[in-house]
């Protein structure tokens, strides 16, 4: 059995500066041990690697579903992007981690409610090439 003050809170981390796969994991353990997770600033979160490399891997899931009558359709907007990365860390297709990712959201910017909460940062020593989630979804347009 687990701790009982870990599971059924609220977890406020702000995803200023932290890297999307390190961040995606982090929420998908904490959501699965049964905690409600919010990420704040999605937008601001980044992916390390060279800028012509992440857009042509996220332009190529973007186009995929486009010009199709079914998906997999691919949003632009950085909180959808963020909370997709922590649906793939999840396993949403068990009954467990679909319940878990119902206590995921994902939000740009910082809603009124959670402006004086107490948030966890997971930030990471900046690296030298990065794009962030809010230029990806800039730059990506359908042709």
């Amino acid at each position: 059995m687990g701790k009982t003050n870990e599971k059924n809170r609220e977890i406020v981390i702000d995803a200023k500066g932290a890297i999307v796969g390190r961040l995606s994991t982090f929420v998908a353990k904490k959501a699965l041990q049964g905690n409600t997770v919010v990420v704040l600033n999605s937008e601001e979160a980044i992916i390390s690697g060279r800028k012509g490399n992440i857009l042509k891997d996220y332009l190529s899931k973007f186009r995929l579903g486009h010009g199709a009558q079914r998906g997999p359709l691919f949003s632009r907007k950085p909180e959808k992007i963020l909370r997709r990365a922590i649906r793939g860390m999840i396993g949403y297709k068990s009954s467990r981690g679909r319940e878990a990712f119902r206590r995921v959201k994902c939000y740009a910017g910082i809603p009124e409610e959670y402006i004086g909460a107490e948030r966890i940062q997971l930030r990471a020593k900046e690296p030298p090439k990065f794009i962030t989630l809010n230029e990806l979804g800039r730059l990506i347009k359908p042709k």
